[in-house]
């Protein structure tokens, strides 16, 4: 986690990788989306996916998990030179939510987030709103889930 005054439009993060095996995409779709084109290879070749296609819920958990941890990386390499990292707030929300292609059984997908804007707040004092463009590509580079997110950081020496 870093300041407001420490970010940078275009600053850029790879945040990882994923492989959507067939097992888990399944037990995803067993407990949050239970449609027949994530839980049945032949119902996934059947459908307009053409294969096993993992949810797309389950790909914007993915890349929440993967943001989650470079936060705490960076919280933790703050912590190892001595320094006290920011505490961040919530997200007030994203935008532009797209799944542009398929994920099927046995992609492996790499996440990164680019900051598109960075401001103050004009009604809380101490603190900023950070907007990233938060993308996924497949092994072939093609682009196949991306958001625009909103985070709030605090400014330097103001926030809580």
């Amino acid at each position: 986690m870093r300041y407001l005054e420490d970010i940078q439009i275009g600053m850029r993060r790879e945040l990882g990788s994923f492989t959507f095996t067939a097992e888990l995409i399944k037990a995803f779709a067993r407990q949050f989306d239970p449609q027949p084109f994530h839980l049945d290879e032949e119902a996934g070749r059947k459908s307009l996916f053409g294969g096993l296609a993992a949810s797309g819920w389950h790909v914007a958990s993915v890349c929440m998990k993967l943001l989650v941890a470079d936060g705490q990386r960076a919280k933790a390499e703050a912590e190892a030179r001595g320094e006290a990292p920011p505490v961040g707030g919530p997200s007030p929300g994203f935008r532009d939510l797209r799944w542009s292609r398929p994920v099927l059984a046995g992609d492996t997908l790499t996440y990164s987030s680019e900051v598109v804007s960075v401001r103050a707040t004009a009604t809380r004092p101490g603190w900023g709103i950070l907007q990233s463009k938060n993308v996924a590509v497949n092994q072939r580079g093609e682009e196949v889930y991306s958001f625009l997110g909103s985070v709030f950081l605090p400014q330097r020496g103001d926030a809580a």
